[in-house]
């Protein structure tokens, strides 16, 4: 594949756009949320297409921020006005397929933890596969997920018990509980996800459009960004603090790397 952090193509009337760091699991860092932000803006534009579809390159959707990526990560450590500012960033980068015009489809297969959870929630629709996992782990390492889109998703019970514990869930759940739209088999996944894309393309651009525009409207009405915004001025002295847990994950993600540090915390919730 191109060596360029994200793909862009059209199939018929469908923006393709594809996260393309399969060996990091397509985790995000500077050079992928910069190539994705060209994308998005070329598939709002792009007057051949209506709707746009979302997927990950190799075997996941995004397993999240790549914890190894961030060179400003110790700067900001302690400064709560820097971890303030850098959130911000993030969450407006994160909603982005939320206020794009056109609608936008997630194809998750594999992992959708962290950023890539909320992603997916971020964007109009969710098809995922039945190997597809979700969830927001970073509250076992010291964190929490800024955008807290989770609870307006599928409730409050359900969104702390994930976002307090960190677990996660599988397809079945997902769809149970609302967070996604549809669940097809692993095999044929690609080809399924754009069938699904496709089939919305029948409808009116204007009409997509439109639609969009007034669920929008009544989520902002309701509150929705300005929770989104919220959540990020209460958690930004959290990411900026030293905790204990986050400390120890740090030490082993230097001394034996972070699959390792991540499976020592894991096994002490199993």
């Amino acid at each position: 594949m191109s060596e360029e952090t994200s793909l862009y193509e059209v199939d018929d009337k469908v923006s393709i756009i594809t996260m393309n760091r399969p060996d990091k699991l397509n985790s995000l860092n500077a050079a992928l949320k910069a190539s994705l932000t060209e994308n998005f803006a070329r598939a709002e534009e792009d007057p051949n297409t209506s709707v746009v579809l979302l997927r990950g390159a190799g075997r996941s959707f995004c397993a999240g921020y790549d914890l190894s990526g961030d060179p400003d990560a110790a700067e900001r450590k302690g400064d709560a006005i820097k971890t303030h500012a850098h959130l911000s960033k993030s969450i407006k980068f994160a909603i982005s397929p939320w206020y794009l015009k056109k609608p936008v489809i997630a194809a998750v297969k594999g992992h959708a933890l962290g950023f890539g959870c909320q992603l997916a929630m971020f964007c109009d629709l969710t098809i995922a596969s039945d190997n597809a996992k979700f969830g927001e782990p970073e509250s076992r390492f010291g964190g929490t997920g800024p955008g807290f889109v989770m609870r307006w998703m599928i409730g409050f019970k359900k969104a702390r018990e994930l976002t307090y514990f960190g677990d996660t869930i599988d397809a079945e759940e997902a769809l149970r509980l609302g967070m996604i739209n549809k669940i097809v088999p692993t095999e044929g996944f690609e080809e399924a996800a754009l069938k699904y894309a496709k089939r919305l393309t029948l409808i009116a651009p204007e009409a997509l459009v439109m639609t969009k525009l007034a669920i929008n409207r009544g989520a902002d009405a309701a509150g929705f960004m300005n929770a989104m915004l919220g959540a990020v001025d209460v958690v930004a002295p959290l990411y900026a603090a030293t905790t204990e847990v986050g400390t120890k994950f740090k030490e082993i993600s230097q001394t034996q790397g972070v699959a390792a540090a991540v499976k020592w915390r894991r096994a002490q919730f199993d």
